[in-house]
């Protein structure tokens, strides 16, 4: 399946009913990263990454291709 990458960058909050996660290593005080997948509407599909100090501020999208590299070259 063909994912394609929006043209322009949606706030947090335009991601309708996602759940986004954090690492359970975080600690409480917010300077990380959390991650969602939205299965439905136009950003389905692909992996949103947002700011935990900027919960309504922009995600960025990444295609799961691009994502399975990211973390594969984590590991």
């Amino acid at each position: 399946m063909s994912t394609t990458l929006p043209r322009s960058v949606p706030s947090s909050t335009q991601l309708h009913g996602v759940r986004w996660q954090r690492s359970s290593r975080s600690t409480g005080m917010n300077n990380c990263v959390e991650t969602a997948r939205p299965a439905s509407g136009p950003w389905a599909g692909l992996h949103a990454v947002r700011d935990s100090k900027n919960t309504s501020g922009p995600a960025l999208l990444f295609a799961p291709s691009a994502w399975e590299g990211f973390i594969d070259a984590l590991r």
